[in-house]
């Protein structure tokens, strides 16, 4: 499925738009360091939930579940929220 990485993100990539594989997010997440190592852990905190400055799309649809089921044909946008005052 197509992947849309944030600029914070592509250094790890090089591209924008990356292509993965998964079931699930948790498996795309997967995916995504096996190919671009490091990446996971930037899109993942160390109690294995999604960075809290971080959203997911899926198909334009908000998601935060790692169990999301995924299907070949989806459309993925990692988006960076911003921050600040």
């Amino acid at each position: 499925m197509k992947v849309l990485i944030p600029g914070a993100l592509r250094s790890y990539t090089g591209a924008s738009q990356v292509e993965a594989l998964g079931d699930t997010l948790d498996g795309l997440f997967a995916d995504l360091d096996r190919r671009y190592p490091g990446l996971r852990f930037r899109v993942l905190d160390e109690q294995h939930r999604l960075r809290p400055n971080l959203r997911v799309f899926v198909n334009g649809i908000g998601v935060r579940e790692l169990g999301h089921a995924l299907q070949p044909h989806d459309f993925v946008a990692v988006v960076l929220a911003l921050s600040g005052g």
